[in-house]
Protein backbone atom coordinates (compact mmCIF):
# COMPACT_ATOMS: atom_id res chain seq x y z
CA UNK A 1 0.00 0.00 0.00
CA UNK A 2 1.21 3.04 -0.80
CA UNK A 3 1.46 6.05 1.14
CA UNK A 4 -1.40 7.87 -1.05
CA UNK A 5 -3.55 4.95 -0.87
CA UNK A 6 -4.07 5.43 2.83
CA UNK A 7 -6.76 6.64 5.58
CA UNK A 8 -5.95 10.51 5.95
CA UNK A 9 -4.96 10.03 9.65
CA UNK A 10 -2.73 7.43 8.59
CA UNK A 11 -0.95 8.86 5.60
CA UNK A 12 -0.40 12.31 7.68
CA UNK A 13 1.32 9.69 10.28
CA UNK A 14 3.17 8.17 7.46
CA UNK A 15 4.12 11.10 5.78
CA UNK A 16 5.35 12.79 9.19
CA UNK A 17 7.44 9.78 10.40
CA UNK A 18 9.05 9.02 6.83
CA UNK A 19 10.57 12.47 5.94
CA UNK A 20 12.71 13.21 3.23
CA UNK A 21 14.47 16.58 2.50
CA UNK A 22 16.77 17.99 -0.53
CA UNK A 23 19.50 19.46 0.89
CA UNK A 24 21.91 20.24 -2.02
CA UNK A 25 23.22 23.41 -1.77
CA UNK A 26 22.77 24.02 -5.42
CA UNK A 27 19.22 25.40 -5.00
CA UNK A 28 17.66 28.32 -3.56
CA UNK A 29 17.27 27.24 0.25
CA UNK A 30 16.62 24.10 1.50
CA UNK A 31 12.73 23.68 3.04
CA UNK A 32 13.13 21.96 6.27
CA UNK A 33 9.62 22.79 6.60
CA UNK A 34 8.72 18.78 7.08
CA UNK A 35 10.61 18.71 10.13
CA UNK A 36 8.25 21.08 11.43
CA UNK A 37 5.58 18.53 11.22
CA UNK A 38 7.03 15.74 13.96
CA UNK A 39 5.08 15.43 16.58
CA UNK A 40 6.92 13.96 20.31
CA UNK A 41 7.03 10.49 19.53
CA UNK A 42 7.38 10.48 15.82
CA UNK A 43 11.06 10.27 15.66
CA UNK A 44 13.99 9.21 17.72
CA UNK A 45 17.36 9.60 17.41
CA UNK A 46 19.43 7.15 15.22
CA UNK A 47 23.09 6.29 17.03
CA UNK A 48 24.27 5.23 14.05
CA UNK A 49 24.25 8.45 12.98
CA UNK A 50 25.81 9.92 16.45
CA UNK A 51 28.56 7.28 15.74
CA UNK A 52 29.02 9.19 12.25
CA UNK A 53 29.08 12.17 14.07
CA UNK A 54 32.10 11.23 16.45
CA UNK A 55 34.42 9.05 13.49
CA UNK A 56 33.80 11.62 11.02
CA UNK A 57 32.30 14.87 12.00
CA UNK A 58 28.78 14.52 9.67
CA UNK A 59 26.04 12.11 9.21
CA UNK A 60 26.27 9.77 6.16
CA UNK A 61 23.86 10.47 3.59
CA UNK A 62 21.47 10.00 3.01
CA UNK A 63 20.82 9.59 6.33
CA UNK A 64 20.40 12.19 9.42
CA UNK A 65 20.40 12.26 12.93
CA UNK A 66 17.00 10.73 13.03
CA UNK A 67 16.01 7.76 12.12
CA UNK A 68 13.25 8.60 10.14
CA UNK A 69 14.37 11.59 8.16
CA UNK A 70 16.65 10.91 4.75
CA UNK A 71 17.99 13.58 2.58
CA UNK A 72 19.19 13.83 -0.58
CA UNK A 73 22.41 15.33 -0.41
CA UNK A 74 24.87 16.11 -4.03
CA UNK A 75 24.97 12.71 -5.78
CA UNK A 76 21.83 11.99 -4.73
CA UNK A 77 18.60 12.28 -7.10
CA UNK A 78 16.55 13.85 -5.09
CA UNK A 79 13.47 11.78 -6.85
CA UNK A 80 14.78 8.56 -5.70
CA UNK A 81 13.33 7.36 -2.03
CA UNK A 82 16.07 8.03 0.16
CA UNK A 83 14.74 5.30 2.67
CA UNK A 84 15.17 2.51 0.22
CA UNK A 85 18.30 1.79 -0.48
CA UNK A 86 18.84 4.94 -3.10
CA UNK A 87 22.47 4.92 -5.53
CA UNK A 88 24.72 7.46 -4.75
CA UNK A 89 26.61 9.21 -8.22
CA UNK A 90 28.31 12.14 -8.64
CA UNK A 91 28.58 13.61 -12.34
CA UNK A 92 31.21 16.31 -11.88
CA UNK A 93 34.16 14.44 -12.33
CA UNK A 94 36.76 15.33 -14.44
CA UNK A 95 36.67 12.58 -16.83
CA UNK A 96 33.01 13.25 -17.43
CA UNK A 97 33.68 16.36 -18.82
CA UNK A 98 34.49 15.44 -22.22
CA UNK A 99 33.18 18.85 -23.96
CA UNK A 100 36.08 20.56 -22.02
CA UNK A 101 38.08 22.88 -25.33
CA UNK A 102 41.89 22.10 -25.02
CA UNK A 103 44.14 24.43 -23.80
CA UNK A 104 45.08 26.62 -26.55
CA UNK A 105 40.89 26.80 -27.86
CA UNK A 106 40.24 29.71 -25.27
CA UNK A 107 41.67 33.00 -24.66
CA UNK A 108 42.48 33.48 -21.16
CA UNK A 109 41.06 36.58 -21.37
CA UNK A 110 37.57 35.78 -22.30
CA UNK A 111 37.59 32.73 -19.68
CA UNK A 112 38.24 35.90 -16.99
CA UNK A 113 35.80 37.70 -18.24
CA UNK A 114 33.35 35.26 -18.77
CA UNK A 115 33.71 34.26 -15.23
CA UNK A 116 33.51 37.34 -13.13
CA UNK A 117 30.57 37.85 -14.93
CA UNK A 118 29.02 34.65 -13.97
CA UNK A 119 30.27 35.03 -10.40
CA UNK A 120 28.58 38.74 -10.49
CA UNK A 121 25.64 37.24 -11.48
CA UNK A 122 25.57 34.59 -8.96
CA UNK A 123 25.99 37.41 -6.05
CA UNK A 124 23.84 39.22 -7.47
CA UNK A 125 20.59 36.44 -7.42
CA UNK A 126 21.73 35.38 -4.14
CA UNK A 127 21.84 38.08 -2.47
CA UNK A 128 18.63 40.04 -3.94
CA UNK A 129 16.76 40.20 -0.97
CA UNK A 130 19.36 40.92 1.32
CA UNK A 131 19.63 45.34 2.33
CA UNK A 132 22.77 44.59 4.78
CA UNK A 133 24.78 41.59 3.95
CA UNK A 134 27.72 40.27 5.61
CA UNK A 135 30.76 38.33 4.04
CA UNK A 136 32.57 35.51 5.76
CA UNK A 137 35.86 36.67 3.84
CA UNK A 138 38.98 34.70 4.78
CA UNK A 139 42.55 35.82 3.35
CA UNK A 140 42.33 32.70 0.68
CA UNK A 141 41.39 32.16 -2.92
CA UNK A 142 37.58 31.48 -2.98
CA UNK A 143 36.89 34.34 -0.58
CA UNK A 144 39.29 37.24 -2.51
CA UNK A 145 37.73 36.13 -5.51
CA UNK A 146 34.13 36.59 -4.21
CA UNK A 147 35.19 39.63 -2.73
CA UNK A 148 35.87 41.11 -5.88
CA UNK A 149 32.47 40.57 -7.71
CA UNK A 150 31.01 41.61 -4.24
CA UNK A 151 32.52 44.96 -5.01
CA UNK A 152 31.26 45.03 -8.08
CA UNK A 153 27.07 44.32 -7.33
CA UNK A 154 27.32 44.50 -3.73
CA UNK A 155 29.56 47.41 -2.73
CA UNK A 156 27.33 47.84 0.58
CA UNK A 157 28.61 43.96 2.15
CA UNK A 158 30.17 44.31 5.39
CA UNK A 159 33.18 41.65 5.42
CA UNK A 160 34.05 39.49 8.72
CA UNK A 161 37.13 37.53 9.14
CA UNK A 162 37.25 35.20 12.14
CA UNK A 163 40.61 34.56 14.03
CA UNK A 164 40.14 31.61 15.51
CA UNK A 165 43.54 30.70 16.81
CA UNK A 166 47.39 31.57 16.33
CA UNK A 167 47.99 28.77 13.15
CA UNK A 168 45.53 30.84 10.91
CA UNK A 169 45.80 34.18 10.81
CA UNK A 170 44.03 35.35 8.15
CA UNK A 171 43.26 38.77 8.82
CA UNK A 172 45.79 41.07 7.36
CA UNK A 173 45.17 39.78 4.42
CA UNK A 174 41.68 39.74 4.03
CA UNK A 175 41.31 43.12 5.66
CA UNK A 176 44.04 43.91 2.89
CA UNK A 177 41.54 42.93 0.19
CA UNK A 178 38.34 44.63 1.73
CA UNK A 179 40.49 47.80 1.61
CA UNK A 180 41.65 47.66 -1.55
CA UNK A 181 38.07 46.42 -3.04
CA UNK A 182 36.34 49.44 -1.18
CA UNK A 183 34.06 47.37 1.42
CA UNK A 184 33.77 47.55 5.06
CA UNK A 185 35.93 45.27 7.00
CA UNK A 186 35.85 43.99 10.52
CA UNK A 187 37.47 41.29 12.31
CA UNK A 188 36.14 38.65 15.39
CA UNK A 189 38.78 37.57 17.75
CA UNK A 190 37.31 33.81 18.98
CA UNK A 191 36.76 33.80 22.32
CA UNK A 192 35.64 30.33 22.83
CA UNK A 193 33.37 30.53 25.87
CA UNK A 194 31.00 33.25 24.49
CA UNK A 195 30.93 31.33 20.61
CA UNK A 196 30.14 28.32 22.60
CA UNK A 197 27.30 29.89 24.26
CA UNK A 198 25.86 31.27 21.41
CA UNK A 199 26.13 28.05 19.56
CA UNK A 200 24.26 26.47 22.77
CA UNK A 201 21.46 29.54 22.40
CA UNK A 202 21.37 28.71 18.59
CA UNK A 203 21.23 24.77 18.65
CA UNK A 204 17.15 24.32 19.95
CA UNK A 205 16.21 25.66 16.20
CA UNK A 206 19.12 23.95 14.26
CA UNK A 207 17.04 21.41 12.17
CA UNK A 208 19.70 19.11 11.94
CA UNK A 209 23.16 18.25 13.27
CA UNK A 210 26.77 18.34 12.32
CA UNK A 211 30.21 18.26 14.15
CA UNK A 212 32.15 20.40 11.81
CA UNK A 213 35.45 21.69 13.35
CA UNK A 214 33.55 25.22 12.43
CA UNK A 215 30.47 24.58 13.49
CA UNK A 216 30.87 26.72 16.64
CA UNK A 217 32.64 29.47 15.32
CA UNK A 218 30.36 29.76 12.89
CA UNK A 219 27.66 29.88 15.36
CA UNK A 220 29.58 32.85 16.59
CA UNK A 221 29.70 34.61 13.54
CA UNK A 222 26.34 34.60 12.76
CA UNK A 223 25.05 35.70 16.39
CA UNK A 224 27.59 38.71 15.70
CA UNK A 225 26.03 39.50 12.55
CA UNK A 226 22.68 39.47 13.92
CA UNK A 227 23.52 41.76 17.01
CA UNK A 228 25.20 44.11 14.02
CA UNK A 229 22.00 44.22 12.70
CA UNK A 230 22.98 42.34 9.07
CA UNK A 231 19.81 40.85 7.08
CA UNK A 232 22.03 38.43 5.12
CA UNK A 233 25.07 36.01 5.29
CA UNK A 234 27.37 35.70 2.01
CA UNK A 235 29.91 32.59 2.66
CA UNK A 236 32.24 31.44 -0.48
CA UNK A 237 32.31 27.63 0.17
CA UNK A 238 31.30 25.10 -2.58
CA UNK A 239 33.37 25.64 -5.38
CA UNK A 240 35.97 22.74 -4.55
CA UNK A 241 33.75 19.85 -5.94
CA UNK A 242 34.10 20.87 -9.43
CA UNK A 243 37.18 23.20 -9.53
CA UNK A 244 38.90 19.87 -8.04
CA UNK A 245 40.76 18.56 -5.19
CA UNK A 246 44.66 17.67 -5.91
CA UNK A 247 46.39 15.40 -3.90
CA UNK A 248 49.89 16.89 -2.47
CA UNK A 249 52.58 14.53 -0.86
CA UNK A 250 51.00 14.65 2.66
CA UNK A 251 47.43 13.40 1.75
CA UNK A 252 49.45 10.92 -0.28
CA UNK A 253 51.36 9.61 2.84
CA UNK A 254 48.56 9.57 5.19
CA UNK A 255 46.55 7.43 2.50
CA UNK A 256 49.13 4.93 2.77
CA UNK A 257 49.37 5.16 6.71
CA UNK A 258 45.52 4.41 7.07
CA UNK A 259 45.23 0.59 7.27
CA UNK A 260 42.13 0.28 9.66
CA UNK A 261 44.26 -1.29 12.50
CA UNK A 262 43.09 -1.56 15.94
CA UNK A 263 45.63 -0.61 18.60
CA UNK A 264 46.23 -1.04 21.70
CA UNK A 265 44.99 1.53 24.19
CA UNK A 266 48.39 1.97 26.42
CA UNK A 267 50.23 2.38 23.12
CA UNK A 268 47.98 5.19 22.65
CA UNK A 269 47.76 6.98 25.47
CA UNK A 270 51.24 6.67 27.18
CA UNK A 271 52.87 9.52 28.14
CA UNK A 272 55.48 9.44 25.17
CA UNK A 273 52.47 9.30 22.61
CA UNK A 274 49.62 11.22 24.33
CA UNK A 275 52.18 14.55 24.73
CA UNK A 276 52.99 14.66 21.10
CA UNK A 277 50.29 16.00 18.54
CA UNK A 278 52.46 14.28 15.54
CA UNK A 279 52.61 11.50 17.17
CA UNK A 280 48.49 11.15 18.26
CA UNK A 281 47.91 11.92 14.79
CA UNK A 282 49.71 9.47 13.12
CA UNK A 283 48.68 6.12 15.15
CA UNK A 284 45.23 7.66 14.63
CA UNK A 285 45.74 7.40 11.10
CA UNK A 286 47.06 3.86 10.95
CA UNK A 287 43.74 3.54 12.90
CA UNK A 288 41.59 4.77 10.01
CA UNK A 289 39.91 3.43 6.82
CA UNK A 290 42.08 5.09 4.05
CA UNK A 291 38.88 6.77 2.02
CA UNK A 292 38.02 8.56 5.61
CA UNK A 293 41.57 9.52 6.29
CA UNK A 294 40.35 11.95 3.29
CA UNK A 295 37.91 13.76 6.31
CA UNK A 296 39.76 16.82 8.08
CA UNK A 297 40.92 16.56 11.43
CA UNK A 298 41.44 14.79 14.54
CA UNK A 299 38.46 12.37 15.59
CA UNK A 300 37.41 9.51 17.89
CA UNK A 301 38.62 6.20 16.45
CA UNK A 302 36.33 3.12 15.92
CA UNK A 303 37.42 1.47 19.67
CA UNK A 304 36.72 5.17 21.23
CA UNK A 305 33.66 5.40 19.53
CA UNK A 306 32.95 1.73 20.91
CA UNK A 307 33.68 2.51 24.03
CA UNK A 308 31.63 5.97 24.26
CA UNK A 309 28.30 3.71 23.43
CA UNK A 310 29.05 0.49 25.22
CA UNK A 311 28.90 -1.67 22.55
CA UNK A 312 30.24 -2.45 19.13
CA UNK A 313 28.87 0.25 16.54
CA UNK A 314 31.43 1.72 14.73
CA UNK A 315 30.82 -0.98 12.19
CA UNK A 316 27.40 -0.05 11.39
CA UNK A 317 28.81 3.35 11.01
CA UNK A 318 31.80 2.43 8.76
CA UNK A 319 29.10 0.47 6.58
CA UNK A 320 27.38 3.68 5.49
CA UNK A 321 30.30 4.33 3.52
CA UNK A 322 29.18 1.36 0.90
CA UNK A 323 26.78 3.48 -0.03
CA UNK A 324 29.62 5.01 -2.01
CA UNK A 325 31.91 2.19 -3.19
CA UNK A 326 30.56 2.19 -6.87
CA UNK A 327 31.86 5.50 -7.52
CA UNK A 328 35.34 5.43 -5.54
CA UNK A 329 35.28 1.98 -7.62
CA UNK A 330 35.21 3.55 -10.78
CA UNK A 331 37.48 6.77 -10.20
CA UNK A 332 40.70 7.28 -12.41
CA UNK A 333 42.66 9.12 -10.32
CA UNK A 334 43.36 9.76 -6.71
CA UNK A 335 42.09 13.66 -7.52
CA UNK A 336 38.85 12.00 -8.37
CA UNK A 337 38.62 9.54 -5.46
CA UNK A 338 39.13 12.55 -3.09
CA UNK A 339 36.60 14.45 -5.47
CA UNK A 340 34.12 11.99 -3.99
CA UNK A 341 35.11 12.37 -0.10
CA UNK A 342 34.33 16.31 -0.77
CA UNK A 343 31.24 15.80 -2.12
CA UNK A 344 30.03 13.64 1.22
CA UNK A 345 31.87 15.61 3.81
CA UNK A 346 29.97 18.55 2.20
CA UNK A 347 27.12 17.77 5.15
CA UNK A 348 29.55 19.30 7.16
CA UNK A 349 31.10 21.72 5.41
CA UNK A 350 28.15 23.44 3.77
CA UNK A 351 25.69 22.29 5.49
CA UNK A 352 26.98 23.75 8.97
CA UNK A 353 26.06 27.28 7.57
CA UNK A 354 22.55 26.19 5.85
CA UNK A 355 21.42 24.78 9.45
CA UNK A 356 23.36 27.37 11.07
CA UNK A 357 21.73 30.42 9.32
CA UNK A 358 18.17 29.19 9.80
CA UNK A 359 18.28 28.82 13.85
CA UNK A 360 19.06 32.21 13.71
CA UNK A 361 16.54 33.57 10.53
CA UNK A 362 18.91 34.90 8.59
CA UNK A 363 19.53 34.05 4.46
CA UNK A 364 22.30 32.09 3.23
CA UNK A 365 24.22 33.25 0.42
CA UNK A 366 26.37 30.57 -1.63
CA UNK A 367 27.61 32.30 -4.83
CA UNK A 368 29.76 29.38 -5.57
CA UNK A 369 26.78 26.78 -5.22
CA UNK A 370 24.90 28.16 -8.09
CA UNK A 371 24.02 25.63 -11.03
CA UNK A 372 25.14 27.93 -13.89
CA UNK A 373 28.47 29.16 -12.84
CA UNK A 374 29.27 25.12 -11.90
CA UNK A 375 28.31 23.80 -15.37
CA UNK A 376 30.43 26.39 -17.25
CA UNK A 377 33.28 25.94 -15.33
CA UNK A 378 32.74 22.07 -15.20
CA UNK A 379 31.98 22.03 -19.36
CA UNK A 380 33.98 25.18 -20.65
CA UNK A 381 36.95 25.98 -18.75
CA UNK A 382 40.65 23.56 -20.21
CA UNK A 383 41.93 21.34 -17.55
CA UNK A 384 44.79 23.26 -16.95
CA UNK A 385 42.81 26.39 -16.26
CA UNK A 386 41.41 24.04 -13.20
CA UNK A 387 44.59 22.26 -12.00
CA UNK A 388 47.87 23.16 -12.85
CA UNK A 389 51.42 21.09 -13.67
CA UNK A 390 52.63 20.10 -10.02
CA UNK A 391 49.10 19.71 -8.66
CA UNK A 392 48.25 23.79 -8.30
CA UNK A 393 44.70 24.14 -7.66
CA UNK A 394 41.95 26.69 -9.03
CA UNK A 395 44.31 28.23 -11.96
CA UNK A 396 41.77 30.14 -13.26
CA UNK A 397 40.90 31.73 -10.22
CA UNK A 398 44.38 32.41 -9.35
CA UNK A 399 44.40 34.32 -12.77
CA UNK A 400 41.34 36.29 -11.81
CA UNK A 401 42.82 37.30 -8.62
CA UNK A 402 46.38 38.76 -10.42
CA UNK A 403 44.33 40.90 -12.33
CA UNK A 404 43.42 42.66 -8.90
CA UNK A 405 46.04 41.83 -6.72
CA UNK A 406 50.08 40.60 -6.61
CA UNK A 407 49.73 37.04 -4.90
CA UNK A 408 48.21 37.45 -1.66
CA UNK A 409 50.26 35.91 1.66
CA UNK A 410 47.73 33.80 2.69
CA UNK A 411 47.12 32.20 -0.29
CA UNK A 412 50.11 30.52 -0.07
CA UNK A 413 49.95 28.46 2.99
CA UNK A 414 46.49 27.89 5.33
CA UNK A 415 46.04 26.45 8.49
CA UNK A 416 43.60 23.77 9.25
CA UNK A 417 42.24 25.30 12.71
CA UNK A 418 39.37 27.78 12.77
CA UNK A 419 38.58 27.97 16.18
CA UNK A 420 40.82 27.50 19.71
CA UNK A 421 39.71 24.02 20.51
CA UNK A 422 42.30 23.90 23.52
CA UNK A 423 40.56 27.40 24.89
CA UNK A 424 37.20 25.99 24.75
CA UNK A 425 38.05 22.71 26.52
CA UNK A 426 39.85 25.21 29.40
CA UNK A 427 36.50 27.30 29.51
CA UNK A 428 33.82 24.83 29.12
CA UNK A 429 34.93 21.28 30.66
CA UNK A 430 32.04 21.11 33.44
CA UNK A 431 29.87 22.33 31.63
CA UNK A 432 30.24 19.15 29.04
CA UNK A 433 31.00 16.61 31.20
CA UNK A 434 27.76 17.80 32.81
CA UNK A 435 25.89 17.21 29.47
CA UNK A 436 27.85 13.81 29.30
CA UNK A 437 26.04 13.12 32.63
CA UNK A 438 22.52 13.94 31.03
CA UNK A 439 23.26 12.14 28.18
CA UNK A 440 24.66 8.08 29.62
CA UNK A 441 21.60 6.83 28.20
CA UNK A 442 22.96 7.55 24.66
CA UNK A 443 26.81 7.77 25.53
CA UNK A 444 27.15 5.89 28.55
CA UNK A 445 31.34 5.67 28.30
CA UNK A 446 31.62 9.88 27.61
CA UNK A 447 32.19 11.04 31.34
CA UNK A 448 34.38 8.31 31.68
CA UNK A 449 36.29 9.23 28.56
CA UNK A 450 35.97 13.56 29.82
CA UNK A 451 37.60 12.37 32.79
CA UNK A 452 40.42 10.40 32.06
CA UNK A 453 41.53 12.48 29.80
CA UNK A 454 40.87 16.29 31.32
CA UNK A 455 44.90 16.95 32.18
CA UNK A 456 45.22 16.00 27.75
CA UNK A 457 42.85 18.49 26.84
CA UNK A 458 46.20 20.97 25.90
CA UNK A 459 47.03 18.74 23.22
CA UNK A 460 45.03 19.85 20.03
CA UNK A 461 44.76 16.20 19.14
CA UNK A 462 42.71 15.72 22.39
CA UNK A 463 41.11 18.64 22.35
CA UNK A 464 39.43 18.13 19.16
CA UNK A 465 37.86 15.12 20.41
CA UNK A 466 36.44 17.25 23.36
CA UNK A 467 35.33 19.71 20.57
CA UNK A 468 33.48 16.99 19.52
CA UNK A 469 31.45 15.76 22.51
CA UNK A 470 30.83 19.61 23.07
CA UNK A 471 29.15 20.41 20.29
CA UNK A 472 27.21 17.04 19.64
CA UNK A 473 25.91 16.32 23.18
CA UNK A 474 23.99 19.31 24.13
CA UNK A 475 22.36 19.55 20.80
CA UNK A 476 21.34 15.34 21.61
CA UNK A 477 20.04 16.37 25.03
CA UNK A 478 18.03 19.02 23.71
CA UNK A 479 16.17 16.43 21.00
CA UNK A 480 16.03 13.96 24.20
CA UNK A 481 13.21 16.60 25.69
CA UNK A 482 11.21 16.00 23.13
CA UNK A 483 11.56 12.86 21.04
CA UNK A 484 10.46 9.13 22.50
CA UNK A 485 13.75 6.92 22.97
CA UNK A 486 11.59 3.82 23.46
CA UNK A 487 13.94 1.27 21.40
CA UNK A 488 16.29 -1.23 23.44
CA UNK A 489 19.84 -1.04 23.61
CA UNK A 490 19.26 -4.72 21.18
CA UNK A 491 16.85 -2.78 18.99
CA UNK A 492 19.29 -0.37 18.06
CA UNK A 493 21.93 -2.86 17.47
CA UNK A 494 20.03 -4.29 14.40
CA UNK A 495 18.38 -1.31 13.29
Amino acid sequence: MTSAMLPKKKHDTFARSHIQLHTAPCQDKVDFSPLDELERGEASLDPVSIADLLRNTFVYPPHSIYRNVKVAASGFDPTQDMHDNPRFHYPFQSALATSRPASDAVDDDDLIRTYHRLLCESVARATAEMHAPWFFQSGGKDSTSTAIALADVRPDTTCLTYLGGKEENEIASARFVAKQLGLRHEALVCDPGRAYDRYIALLPRMPLLTSDFAAVSYADMVTEVGVRRGDGIIDAVGADQYFGTPLHAKERILGWLARGWRLPRSILESRLVSRSFKLCFVLATLQMDRFERYFPGSRFSDADVDALFGWNISAQSRQRLETYRVDIAQVDSAEAERRISMIIVESAHVLKGIYTSKAASLPLALPYCDERLRDWIFHEVPNDRLIGPGGVNKVLMRRYIAQHFQELPYVKAKGCFRFDLRGLAKQRFDQVYAFAEQTRSLLPGAPQWLEAHRDRLNSKYFASKFYLLAVTLPWLLNRMHSVSHSTTRAEERVS
